[in-house]
């Protein structure tokens, strides 16, 4: 009885060491990401005239294209301050994308088995690259293409003019950036629920034409009302949507591969 109460003890210690353990690797793992972050804030404001540049320049030249010259209005004491901030900030999260995930990774991997590690190694960067890539994909293509829409578009009445706020501009410009990084994890959502046994790889094949519609539907709402723009959206991530499927199904065949070599092994 007295070695049963032994054990017990020697396991709980062992739980309660395992979960101590947890929570420093968790604080650690914090700590390195915030302080990537901050690292990645202070590069941006090192070169913050330069970015905040890359986020005002479509406007500039779409209202140049129009026959206009470039006005924006900073209607608050700091908000020229506060804008040039925000622009670091959220350029230093996507500069550090990369290390933040991998800090994810880091958290995770202790708790996954051997063959589940391998799939972390090829979706964290995967993950980091996604984002980083959705983010400049807005401000290299769809930004100017969506600027020089709206700012050139005539609504017949010749008095009615673009005169902008600071940051009501860089506020929407910001805002976009980020949500075109998250809408590029699509193949990491779609990777999860076919390992989660949510989706199969044949209902994805099948549901092709569904999706094919649904993101031109959902890109005709994100972006301005001409095929252009909507064709922008909708076809790099219909293009993410196949990628994802090739390799679910290259990552599975090689699955099923190890485990009929597992089996031989065992027989």
């Amino acid at each position: 009885m007295a070695e049963k109460t032994d054990i017990k003890k020697e396991d709980d210690q062992m739980k309660s060491m395992s979960l101590g353990d947890h929570l420093e690797e968790l604080r650690t793992r914090l700590f390195l990401a915030i302080a990537g972050l901050i690292v990645g804030f202070i590069v941006a404001l090192i070169f913050g005239k330069f970015l905040f540049g890359i986020v005002v320049e479509p406007y500039a030249d779409a209202v140049k294209l129009t026959g206009g010259t470039p006005h924006m209005q900073a209607i608050k004491p700091a908000e020229k301050f506060l804008m040039y901030l925000k622009t670091s900030l959220i350029f230093g999260l996507i500069f550090t994308a990369p290390w933040v995930f991998y800090q994810i990774w880091k958290f995770i991997a202790p708790g996954l088995y051997k063959n589940e590690t391998k799939f972390v190694y090829i979706v964290t960067p995967a993950s980091a690259a996604l984002f980083v890539g959705g983010a400049t994909f807005f401000l290299t293509v769809i930004a100017p293409l969506a600027l020089k829409f709206f700012i050139g578009f005539d609504v017949g009445v010749e008095y009615v003019e673009t005169n902008l706020t600071l940051d009501h501009y860089v506020d929407f410009m910001l805002a976009l950036t980020l949500a075109f990084g998250i809408a590029f994890q699509l193949p990491i959502v779609i990777f999860f629920a076919e390992k989660l046994g949510l989706v199969t790889i044949e209902k994805l094949r099948k549901g092709r034409k569904f999706v094919f519609l649904g993101l031109f539907v959902a890109a005709a709402g994100a972006t301005p009302p001409d095929p252009v723009s909507m064709l922008s959206l909708a076809a790099p991530l219909y293009v993410l949507y196949e990628g994802t499927i090739i390799v679910c199904a290259m990552l599975r065949r090689d699955s099923k591969k190890n485990e009929a070599e597992s089996a031989e092994k065992d027989e």
